[in-house]
Formats: C-alpha cells, sequence, structure tokens
C-alpha cells in the first residue's frame, strides 16, 4: 500500500524505535528495530532492519534486511558472554556493566545525504560512509566509504566512482538535499536531467550563494 508522507514520520507495524528521532518524510518499514539513531528528512528503512548507533542523514536509502553498527562483545575478556555485561539478567551483579554500553553506543556510524544501503549489507561500528556513495548488497563495510563511491563484498572494497572528480566535488557544493521542499517540487524536472547540466545549472548559484555568506561572515554580519 503506498502511503503520502508527510512531516510526521510514517512507522509501519512491528517496529520498536529506542532513543530515536526520526526527521520529515521519514518511513520506517515493518519490524525495523532502531536504537541511538538520528534518521533526517526524507530517509526511509525497508522491511527487517536493525539499526544501532548511527547518525543518517537525508534522503538516505536503506533497503531490506541491512544491519547497521551491530554491537560489540568484549574480545578482551576472559569471556565474551553476556553475563559480563548483562549481570542483572544472570543475578550475578546488582547492576549491569554501564561503562561498557556506553562504549558500544560511543562507537558512532555516520551516513551521509542521499546514499543507497543495499539489501542485507552490514556496517561496522565507527564507520563513515560518504554523501551520494552505493553499499552493494550483501556487503560488509568495515572500512570509511568516500563520496559518491561505490563498494561491494566482503569485505566492501571501492568498485568505482558514480561520477567524475568534478562532478563530485559540484555536487558537494550544491549541496541540493537541503533545499526546501518547495525548491525541490519546483526543481524537480531537473532531476532527470544528464548529471553535467544539472551541475552546471546549479553550481555558479550554489559557488555564489557561498561566497556571498562567508563575505558576510568576515564583516560581521
Amino acid at each position: 500500500m503506498n502511503s503520502r508522507l508527510g512531516k510526521e514520520p510514517f512507522i509501519h507495524k512491528g517496529c520498536q524505535l529506542v532513543n530515536t528521532e526520526l526527521g520529515e518524510f521519514t518511513e520506517v518499514d515493518i519490524y525495523n528495530h532502531l536504537e541511538n539513531v538520528f534518521l533526517d528528512d526524507y530517509s526511509y528503512t525497508s522491511a527487517f532492519c536493525i539499526i544501532q548507533n548511527a547518525v543518517i542523514g537525508k534522503f538516505a536509502n536503506i533497503a531490506a534486511m541491512v544491519r547497521i553498527g551491530p554491537t560489540a562483545h568484549p574480545m578482551d575478556r576472559p569471556s565474551l558472554h553476556h553475563f559480563t555485561y548483562r549481570r542483572l539478567k544472570y543475578g550475578f551483579a546488582g547492576t549491569d556493566d554501564e561503562k561498557f554500553f556506553q562504549w558500544r553506543a560511543e562507537q558512532k556510524i555516520y551516513i551521509g545525504h542521499d546514499t543507497w544501503i543495499g539489501h542485507g549489507a552490514i556496517i561496522m561500528p565507527g564507520v563513515t560512509i560518504g554523501n551520494g556513495a552505493v553499499v552493494g548488497a550483501g556487503a560488509v563495510v568495515t572500512k570509511d566509504v568516500q563520496p559518491y563511491c561505490i563498494v561491494a563484498g566482503v569485505p566492501a572494497k571501492p568498485i568505482r566512482k558514480r561520477f567524475p572528480a568534478d562532478i563530485i566535488q559540484k555536487l558537494e557544493e550544491i549541496k541540493w538535499w537541503n533545499w526546501s521542499y518547495d525548491a525541490i517540487k519546483d526543481r524537480l524536472d531537473d532531476f532527470y536531467l544528464p548529471i553535467h547540466e544539472f551541475v552546471n545549472k546549479y553550481y555558479p548559484f550554489a559557488l555564489n550563494s557561498n561566497t556571498i555568506a562567508e563575505n558576510r561572515q568576515m564583516n560581521g554580519k
């Protein structure tokens, strides 16, 4: 069933969200578990995703069964098992190991704007995925991914860049993902242009806007 998205997030059945913030026009599909997550405007997750300790940008496309931020076990201890940090569960102590849980929460994953995370991909803690990047289906990402790079495999390795370096640089400066709802709606046809035509149309505008902003900042205005 198609749903009309709006400023209120659309959360499907069977989801569990803990300490999670969702932006406008976001959608969380069935049976997702999100914990310590920020999902920015227009981003969505497909069915059966588990995401922990992640900051996800705008217009992120997350396919089904993706695992972002699988939490670590304490490999430097005599035992890997839960009982060393989920002590209450086993009646071994009056408190759990909060320092260990805090350490896990701090291993943040950062996923940029307009990214695509393929079906069944796994992104390990502490990884940064650049704007416009693509992670192939089933990939296991253990290292940072550069903007507009396509990676795949186990472990994930770069396949190619989506665009030449000059196009990538211009897209990073245009930052179309920060345009308002009305601006995107008015310029929708431009998103069907060949990429070089799109950047040539908006790059001078972005450059001039940045220059004006920098001059105002320097002049204290």
